[in-house]
């Protein structure tokens, strides 16, 4: 049974006044604040290197935010998927942005990795019983993904090498 079938509760999560994120004040796990987003990553992940990138601002969908909140949310998922390429070495980000169960804004982004248990498939995050991430693992992870989005904040876009 989703929220949806809970009109009020519905309501509360759409409007923010019932949103965790908003009554909170920002998310769990936070590991960086962006100028538009919140970064979080949590030990209890579904690969290694998975992040959430959280909107700042309380909107459902992306085509809710204007322009300019649009273009520096953006931005800011560009960078983290910069930092967690360079970190993981991942072959391939997964982007997804649902909000079906928690209605504000946010963006998972998973690393995908040659012989992954989805690798030729959609990730399904409720499959993964077992810890990803060996002990100490995750701290140095974090950390690593960490200073990649600081230092990706000095560097420029690369353009796509000619065809």
């Amino acid at each position: 049974m989703t929220n949806w079938n809970d009109p009020p509760r519905w309501q509360g999560l759409l409007d923010g006044s019932g949103c965790p994120i908003c009554v909170r004040g920002e998310p769990l796990d936070i590991i960086a604040t962006l100028p538009a987003s919140w970064l979080t990553m949590n030990a209890d992940a579904p690969m290694v290197g998975y992040v959430c990138l959280v909107s700042r601002v309380h909107v459902v969908e992306l085509h809710d935010l204007d322009d300019m909140q649009t273009a520096t949310f953006m931005a800011d998922a560009r960078r983290v998927s910069r930092a967690v390429q360079a970190v993981t070495g991942a072959v391939k980000l997964n982007y997804e942005m649902h909000g079906n169960i928690l209605p504000h804004l946010h963006m998972h982004l998973f690393p995908r990795y040659p012989g992954d248990p989805f690798e030729g498939r959609p990730i399904d995050p409720r499959m993964v019983k077992d810890p990803v991430y060996t002990p100490g693992q995750f701290e140095r992870v974090r950390e690593e993904i960490q200073s990649a989005v600081e230092l990706s904040n000095h560097m420029g876009g690369e353009s796509c090498p000619p065809s």
